[in-house]
């Protein structure tokens, strides 16, 4: 079946919610998430669950996640009612400039090998969560992983076809061949894989906390590897990492208060989607009708081009957050729309006194607990595999978030010591009148526009999380051109509609991973909580058992 749905109706869905008054840890691995659910049945809450599920996964989905990627978290304390941001993404080190790397030949950002990896902050953000909302130490939040990487786990299927496309790649590095291939091949799907390289690191994690990865024997591995390809890693680029609390960046739209995590991030974008698409009435013209697709596409573009051109590391430059996210702003935006016609290139915004920007792969996990308290989290490696560097005998892939860096000079997401890179990967959330949603859907610049349109399920179409997870979805992957991926979930007839605007449809099959791999997790006032993992991916929504007397 290639339709999921006619205009104005509702998505059909292959899965039902989870639901239960106790935890749920929704992921894209099922051992993955079970290993998350046995923290809650144990006295652990949101943040553990979400700590020992993400161990877990690095193992798993090694295509996405690992110890050497990055990291960030909403968290909602349901006792307080607040929300609360953790970035926990690194730094390029103090010794690499834009400058340094022209001087040796590079006229563009690497996009892999030692100069595209930025300190990795997964570990560090593991502890910062831990200590801030956690109630359990290491040793037991990473005791599934290190068994699963001793004793191996049955591959899943989708992550079984991601891990045989970068077996070329993992060939040419004899580190990341001897780790993650088994006999010069990928696994199969149900084939058994270990890693016990990685048990031994995360057991360093376990018995001497974050300092075992950016102090001890794990960061000696990485200054090795680091060395031995010319990098610019020292011992303090390392050590003196700490990751961010930061207050989310919100806006509203049709009454529901939509968080996201500031620059360094993108979220920013979807959140300035949202604003353009709260000016036209897209719940009257019906749910994947052509007119209100052309809205969300125009608006992907008119929030993309501001994006690029203001967004990067907060801490070296000045960056237009209340201005992007004035509802002013988007009216504004919202005005340039041609409801007759998609746009080939859009302009950016011109803020006054703020300079202009140049111009993957990824886990997303939501976790709630008996309490309500809610862990939206995501961890990338960046592009598959990341760097493609494995530091000797640690068992896990170097990401090469750096990559998004940009060469040209006095940018705000120009390369520079001891600066973040923009990045892509966005944590979600959302409430209105004490319904609370954690949701999250990877893919690279994906992300905002996915969020968008997950959001706009939920508030134009009364979609649940499992519906707003599986209806079919566009994304424009590039940043100007009338190109666009088109789901076939969404139906032909809107899509040769969408056409005869202009827009140059790109029709994909159905659960591809262009449009991204999603979870949700919701509470209500009456203390029910539900769950979704979308069927795109391999994963699982897993519920939590209670005790039981006896």
């Amino acid at each position: 079946m290639t339709e999921n749905a006619a205009p104005f109706g509702r998505p059909q869905t292959g899965r039902s919610l989870v639901t239960t008054q106790y935890g749920i840890v929704a992921a894209s691995q099922p051992l993955a998430a079970r290993a998350g659910a046995a923290m809650l049945e144990r006295g652990g809450n949101a943040a553990d669950a979400a700590i020992a599920a993400n161990a877990a996964i690095g193992l798993m989905e090694p295509t996405g996640s690992g110890l050497g990627g990055d990291l960030f978290v909403i968290f909602h304390d349901a006792k307080s009612g607040k929300s609360y941001g953790l970035n926990s993404s690194g730094w390029a080190p103090a010794g690499l400039s834009a400058r340094y790397l022209q001087s040796q030949g590079h006229s563009s950002m690497p996009q892999r090998g030692i100069h595209s990896v930025t300190t990795p902050g997964v570990v560090a953000g593991w502890d910062a969560l831990r200590r801030r909302f956690g109630a359990m130490p290491f040793s037991q939040l990473l005791a599934p992983a290190i068994f699963y990487a001793d004793h191996g786990f049955p591959v899943t299927e989708v992550i079984a076809a991601h891990w045989a496309g970068a077996a070329p790649m993992l060939s040419e590095h004899p580190a990341a061949a001897k780790t993650f291939l088994i006999g010069g091949r990928a696994p199969k799907t149900g084939e058994l894989f270990r890693n016990p390289d990685l048990a031994r690191s995360l057991r360093l994690i376990a018995d001497q906390g974050k300092d075992a990865f950016y102090q001890g024997a794990i960061a000696e591995a990485l200054l090795e590897i680091s060395a031995r390809h010319g990098g610019a890693f020292t011992a303090a680029d390392l050590a003196e990492f700490e990751p961010e609390w930061v207050d989310p960046i919100h806006t509203t739209y049709r009454a529901w208060t939509i968080l996201e995590l500031p620059p360094n991030g993108v979220g920013i974008a979807a959140l300035m989607m949202l604003n353009i698409m709260e000016q036209y009435p897209l719940a009257a013209w019906g749910f994947h009708s052509a007119t209100a697709l052309h809205v969300m596409i125009e608006s992907k573009k008119l929030a993309f081009a501001d994006m690029i051109r203001y967004i990067g590391d907060p801490r070296f430059s000045k960056i237009p957050v209340d201005e992007l996210l004035a509802k002013a702003h988007g009216a504004q935006r919202a005005a340039l729309i041609d409801m007759n016609s998609a746009a080939d290139r859009v302009e950016p915004s011109h803020l006054e006194g703020f300079t202009n920007a140049g111009g993957a792969d990824t886990i997303y996990m939501s976790v709630i607990d008996k309490d309500g308290n809610i862990a939206s989290l995501i961890q990338s490696n960046y592009m598959g595999f990341g760097s493609g560097l494995v530091p000797p005998g640690a068992g896990f892939m170097l990401h090469n978030r750096g990559a998004l860096f940009t060469l040209e000079p006095g940018q705000p997401n120009t390369l520079g010591p001891r600066k973040r890179p923009l990045h892509t990967i966005i944590p979600g959330f959302m409430e209105k009148d004490g319904v609370r949603i954690g949701f999250g859907i990877m893919g690279g610049f994906n992300q905002p526009q996915a969020h968008a349109q997950f959001v706009s399920n939920i508030a134009d179409y009364g979609f649940t999380i499992q519906e707003a997870l599986e209806a079919g979805r566009f994304t424009k992957p590039t940043f100007d051109g009338c190109d666009v991926l088109i789901e076939s979930l969404i139906p032909e007839t809107v899509r040769g509609e969408l056409a005869a605007l202009g827009h140059e449809v790109i029709v994909v099959p159905p659960r591809s991973s262009a449009f991204g791999y999603g979870q949700a997790v919701m509470s209500t006032p009456a203390g029910v909580h539900f769950a979704a993992s979308e069927p795109r991916h391999d994963g699982a929504a897993i519920p939590e058992m209670p005790s039981l007397p006896g």
